[in-house]
């Protein structure tokens, strides 16, 4: 049975300062999201971070809901689905593993989503909300930078990728 993504708004049971920590070290190990940061960054980051566990077909949000937060993927697997022209239609778009990022680009723009997120399998995030990154960009402006270079990179991987796929169409 799906949950609704407001029930996954609260945290995990874990302290979220272990989470986070035991999180961002497991990240950081599988050579993830945060492979670019030193563990002194890593650290000034994880307080900016938030915890969550999704269980097997947990929805993170859907397409078209406010974005309030990013994810970085450290363990499990997110489903990417897009609304096709068809009514109640979804199109998957992206499966992304372990030291992915999502949401990003709603974070930066504003936007709402536009796309909707699941669990593949049981996935460990770590996450970012609007006001942490505003925090993280104007206290630590340096290490703001490395992680929207980090975000910019994700998404340019994916636009390239993109490209390549819709070459194969015609």
């Amino acid at each position: 049975m799906e949950k609704r993504k407001s029930e996954l708004m609260t945290e995990n049971p874990c302290s979220v300062d272990s989470c986070v920590s035991f999180l961002c070290e497991k990240s950081k190990k599988k050579g993830a999201s945060f492979a670019f940061l030193g563990n002194h960054e890593l650290l000034k980051l994880s307080s900016y971070l938030g915890c969550r566990h999704l269980e097997i077909g947990e929805i993170i949000w859907e397409e078209g809901d406010p974005c309030d937060f990013m994810a970085f993927v450290v363990s499990g697997r997110l489903k990417i689905k897009k609304e096709t022209e068809f009514e109640g239609k979804q199109a998957v778009v992206g499966i992304y593993g372990s030291g992915a990022i999502a949401g990003e680009l709603c974070l930066l723009d504003g936007s709402p989503r536009a796309i909707s997120a699941e669990a593949m399998d049981p996935v460990d995030l770590l996450t970012l909300d609007r006001m942490n990154f505003e925090m993280l960009i104007g206290r630590e402006p340096d290490l703001g930078a490395r992680l929207l270079k980090g975000m910019l990179l994700t998404v340019s991987t994916r636009l390239k990728q993109s490209f390549s796929r819709l070459t194969t169409f015609f």
